[in-house]
């Protein structure tokens, strides 16, 4: 008995292991930005503010004009301001290859602001789709946008070694446990009571860039985050409503003097 006892216990365990290994998932496509119906703008005065101004707009096709959706509303941005994303799919183009990423550098005769990384307190500046919005309570029947409701075991891994990485997820259903670092975003209280995660370093996902950025609810209107993009909870309310997910809205996020230099360029709303 005790050798078929043995055996079984031989056979179940690798099973068990199995059980537990999930296949990765294919990489994220983004869908770009002369695709979207509905944007979420933001503008700050300069590269080190850490308040700001945003605006909801929308157009009725991929053609058409873009026009203002209800009144702005203030919003705050990273304690150290905003800085580009290091392989923005819109925007300037990439960091030589032997300059860090958080380094100034001279590209073209011109000298470039910093680029995002991990743990720099800075708000990624740039063009990023809205892809879920997320919160602790059940999801209101009138809201289309995909929409996760918190547990004890959602989290975002901000570790950079981890396949997870830049990814929200279940603890009790990824399978493999390989972070060491994440948010455990139910135990974060008020702030993410409500939220949209940014697609920021998500096409693909690289390893340093900064990760987790969502839209949430803030302290209040002069406490900055630590890297998202937060606001009111009525405002906060009001964006995630209007949301649509086949109008594949996107985030679009700049100081005042690179929106306005870029606004031809990217096909941007007029600020109003």
């Amino acid at each position: 008995m005790k050798i078929i006892y043995c055996s079984i216990i031989l056979i179940a365990v690798p099973f068990s292991l199995l059980s537990q290994i999930k296949k990765p998932e294919p990489p994220a496509v983004k869908i770009p930005f002369t695709e979207s119906r509905q944007a979420v703008v933001v503008t700050t005065k300069d590269w080190n503010a850490t308040q700001g101004v945003a605006r909801l707009y929308e157009r009725a096709s991929q053609t058409a004009k873009w026009k203002s959706n209800g009144e702005t509303f203030p919003v705050v941005v990273g304690r150290a301001g905003m800085a580009w994303a290091p392989t923005p799919q819109e925007g300037p183009p990439a960091r030589p290859s032997h300059v860090k990423i958080a380094e100034p550098y001279i590209l073209d005769g011109k000298a470039q602001k910093p680029l995002k990384m991990e743990g720099d307190g800075k708000s990624p500046a740039g063009m990023f789709p809205l892809t879920f919005a997320f919160g602790s309570s059940m999801k209101p029947e009138s809201l289309t946008f995909p929409y996760t409701r918190l547990s004890q075991y959602t989290e975002c891994v901000d570790d950079v070694n981890s396949h997870h990485y830049n990814k929200v997820v279940g603890r009790d259903q990824v399978g493999i446990f390989d972070w060491k670092s994440s948010e455990k975003m139910l135990e974060i209280g008020p702030a993410y009571e409500l939220g949209v995660f940014v697609a920021y370093n998500s096409y693909p996902v690289v390893r340093g860039n900064g990760s987790c950025i969502f839209l949430h609810v803030w302290k209040d209107a002069t406490t900055p985050t630590v890297g998202c993009t937060a606001m009111g909870r009525i405002d906060l309310e009001r964006l995630v409503s209007w949301l649509e997910p086949g109008h594949n809205p996107y985030l679009v996020q700049l100081p005042e003097a690179e929106y306005n230099s870029l606004k031809k360029s990217w096909n941007l709303p007029d600020l109003k």
